[in-house]
């Protein structure tokens, strides 16, 4: 309620302050998880932690909790420079004075029971799940996080602080970095390149001491790193030689505490070299002008590291601490990094290829959308770099069961750190799916270009009336700005999509958590499957009675919806049925039983065919499976499970699916053979392109089989009753029709899918209003009884048949007048 506060508003709000420290902690919601920064910003350090915390919101849409972040400013500490000792003595004390001070104020479990902290007024809810981790300035502090935690009886002990002693290591494995790299993977591979063994050319920010930027430098040997830079020095080597230069990072990654100026200087190129940040004028080469573009003898090092950024590079890696790339429209003040405004370039001047942000704000949200409008390939902070938090997660919800039995003597502390250890490169495996998985989800949602823009700005309207997103905050425009870029056929960008992507996330698993979803034992293989093999094998049931248990059940079904079936498609159901976001999770998860969909989405991941082919592939399966969905909707209510619904349906389903050779009439065999000749130029197994048309070709199999289920009437005799009807009154053609209609307006595009529903239940309503268990024989007495009105309504089809281009008033007027006719007593 305090307004002049700026946005967005954190959930919980914890200030800190004494004489020797002020400090922050933010966080959107109960169950929330970010780092602490030992900030240097005296002034404005809210702000700083602020941004951080609405990055972080975004970023855990891949794990369980929500987005936090804090931050700590201490007031005297002595010069480092004179004394750097003490320096980091003075702040680890602050750190840890910040640690019990929040610890103060925090709930714990004791025997499963909330207990309040002594001598605090207590005016919220029970709150006992506090976690924090590392951030700039604290990377070696969560062994002293969790000695403080462990020693005041916290309940989460050394899950605290994840990355300690006892925790994973994100620099010794890597894993941000490599998160970050699987972004610059997908980029490359839609552009035909392997970047693990075809040469590309990169410049970057950062230095091989760092985790994030010597980490990700070492991930491929094919690298020509021509630039860099860091808050020291610059690098630079115009020509270096791929494997050479690799075995120098390596040796620089495992210097402790390296510089650029620890680089062998023989084994740069000609007119390559190091040179100091606090040089007033540096003398350019030819070879320095040539790979720089650039005119000019000398340069002052603002200047020079300003045309690094705008080098005509493959890619831009982001490893170091800064913003860097901004919009034209922004001012450097805006920014709000005022150490880097000499240095700082606009996006449209960017011409590297493509970027990976392995480190946090190295553009701003303005700068990526300006860069990926002029041709770039990027993602955001928060995508790229999110490996990160993933690993934290999956450390706290493995230490939590592990942590309770080495409480009730069922495991040493020392056979649960070996446990730990010998499942680092599963919980790796783990955290780069999910972002193999949403980087191949961004990439889905931008292959509908100009065409899905429409669709797009409705979900960030969508979002934004349900204040789940707020525009400004997020550096969208209006609705009538982003909808002119239809006209260049354009839509949103990768940066924008990433919003909407993380966004759509966090609803459906907030919508997921607010109903009984998660106890369907349906989701018990996805609980298991969150964890690696050793803790599922040695305790299954710590597993299944896991504390957050039913929050990581829903962060599953978040991801697994929209990852596979996109962001627009389950805001859109459920705005279309009037159902609740959790009702197209039960749908989904329904269809996946009914037609295989985790089979058919490993075999189109695994085809021999190039990556814009396999999008092509995907995109189709994707289409096809909305009417399904739509179906399973309908044959359901809010307290269905879909364990449940897929049993039900299941043998029915499975029974059209088998005669359905005889069942397809003219026009359904029409659509299938359009949608093979779609995707005739691919070469890929003809079996596997069946399947995804199957999936189309099965459209009402769902509701059939629930009102064969219903009426104990073989689902068959209603398949071909269905069929028949639709053949006799022209229906089948209305519904492909209505199917493949296309319209740059939103409500027409509404009215079509909604009339192509309209044709598929009128018909199964009147079926459901039959008199006798023999269907067909209801249908053939109906229309012989009703022959003179058939006629009438055929003539009409027939006319809407004979038509130039079908509109949506026509098929308006065949939807209305097929309700009148169908309406008759059977």
């Amino acid at each position: 309620n305090i307004v002049e506060l700026p946005l967005p508003n954190p959930w919980r709000e914890i200030f800190v302050y004494s004489p020797k420290i002020e400090g922050i902690h933010l966080r959107f919601g109960k169950v929330a998880r970010g780092g602490l920064r030992w900030s240097d910003r005296r002034d404005d350090f809210r702000t700083e932690i602020l941004g951080l915390m609405k990055a972080q919101l975004v970023k855990n849409a891949v794990i369980v909790p929500t987005g936090a972040k804090g931050g700590f400013y201490p007031k005297n500490l002595p010069n480092p420079a004179e004394n750097r000792d003490a320096w980091i003595a003075e702040g680890t004390e602050c750190y840890r004075m910040f640690i019990r001070t929040l610890l103060s104020v925090t709930d714990n479990l004791v025997d499963d029971a909330v207990v309040h902290p002594g001598d605090v007024v207590i005016r919220d809810d029970d709150d006992p799940y506090f976690v924090v981790a590392a951030d700039k300035g604290t990377a070696s502090f969560s062994d002293v996080a969790n000695a403080i935690a462990t020693e005041r009886g916290f309940w989460l002990g050394d899950a605290f602080a994840s990355g300690g002693g006892h925790g994973y290591d994100h620099k010794a494995m890597g894993i941000t970095a490599k998160g970050a790299w699987v972004s610059v993977q997908r980029h490359f591979l839609e552009m035909g390149v392997d970047v693990q063994t075809d040469t590309i050319r990169v410049a970057g920010c950062g230095d091989m001491s760092g985790d994030v930027f010597g980490n990700g430098m070492l991930l491929s040997r094919a690298l020509q790193l021509v630039a860099a830079f860091d808050h020291r020095d610059i690098f630079i080597d115009p020509n270096p030689d791929p494997e050479k230069s690799w075995d120098e990072r390596k040796r620089l990654f495992d210097l402790p505490r390296s510089s650029w100026e620890d680089y062998d200087e023989k084994l740069i190129s000609k007119g390559g070299g190091i040179f100091s940040r606090s040089l007033k004028e540096i003398p350019l080469t030819d070879e320095i002008r040539e790979l720089l573009n650039i005119e000019d003898e000398s340069m002052r090092p603002s200047q020079l590291i300003g045309a690094i950024l705008k080098a005509e590079v493959d890619l831009l890696w982001f490893g170091g601490i800064g913003t860097y790339i901004k919009a034209a429209n922004e001012a450097h003040i805006e920014v709000g990094d005022p150490a880097n405004d000499k240095v700082r370039v606009n996006g449209k001047d960017v011409l590297a290829k493509a970027i990976g942000e392995g480190a946090n704000l190295g553009l701003t949200q303005a700068g990526r959308i300006e860069f990926a409008s002029h041709g770039g390939r990027l993602n955001t902070d928060f995508i790229d770099n999110s490996a990160g938090v993933d690993c934290s997660d999956n450390e706290v919800n493995i230490k939590i069961p592990l942590n309770r039995q080495m409480a009730e003597g069922n495991l040493s502390f020392e056979d649960r750190n070996e446990l730990l250890v010998s499942m680092t490169d599963e919980v790796a495996a783990l955290v780069l799916e999910d972002n193999r998985l949403q980087t191949l989800a961004l990439s889905l949602a931008e292959q509908d270009g100009g065409e899905g823009l429409p669709s797009q700005v409705r979900i960030i309207e969508i979002l934004e009336n349900a204040d789940r997103l707020d525009r400004a905050v997020e550096g969208l425009d209006t609705s009538e700005d982003l909808l002119r870029r239809k006209q260049d056929d354009r839509g949103l960008t990768r940066p924008e999509l990433s919003v909407l992507l993380a966004h759509t996330k966090l609803v459906l698993q907030d919508a997921v958590e607010n109903t009984d979803l998660t106890s369907d034992p349906m989701f018990d293989p996805l609980l298991r499957g969150s964890f690696p093999a050793a803790i599922r094998e040695r305790f299954p049931e710590a597993i299944g009675s896991h504390r957050l248990r039913a929050e990581i059940i829903a962060t599953k079904i978040a991801n697994r919806v929209v990852n596979r079936i996109g962001f627009i498609m389950p805001l859109e159901l459920a705005e279309e049925e009037g159902v609740e976001l959790s009702r197209i999770a039960v749908a989904y998860f329904a269809a996946d039983q009914l037609f295989d969909l985790e089979t058919l989405w490993t075999d189109i991941e695994r085809a021999d065919i190039s990556e814009q082919e396999r999008l092509r592939l995907f995109n189709m399966a994707q289409t096809n499976l909305r009417m399904p969905l739509a179906d399973l909707i309908r044959v359901s209510d809010a307290t269905t499970m879909p364990s449940e619904l897929a049993e039900r349906l299941g043998p029915g389903v499975e029974r059209i699916n088998i005669a359905l050779d005889e069942l397809l009439k003219d026009e359904s065999r029409s659509m299938a053979a359009s949608m093979h000749e779609q995707v005739a130029d691919i070469d890929v197994d003809s079996a596997l392109v069946d399947r995804i048309v199957r999936v189309m070709d099965l459209k009402g199999a769902v509701p059939m089989a629930d009102l064969g289920a219903r009426l104990d009437v073989s689902e068959l005799d209603i398949a071909r009753a269905y069929t028949r009807l639709g053949e006799a009154l022209g229906l089948d053609w209305a519904n492909a029709t209505a199917l493949r209609f296309g319209s740059s307006d939103p409500w027409e595009k509404l009215l079509a899918a909604n009339l192509s529903r309209d044709f598929e239940q009128l018909r199964l309503d009147f079926l459901g209003r039959t008199n006798t268990r023999d269907p067909i024989k209801d249908v053939e007495n109906w229309l012989r009884l009703h022959a003179d009105r058939v006629k009438q309504f055929t003539d009409l089809v027939a006319r809407a048949k004979r038509a130039a281009a079908p509109s949506a008033a026509m098929l308006a007027q065949i939807g209305a007048q097929a309700r009148i006719l169908l309406g008759r007593d059977s």
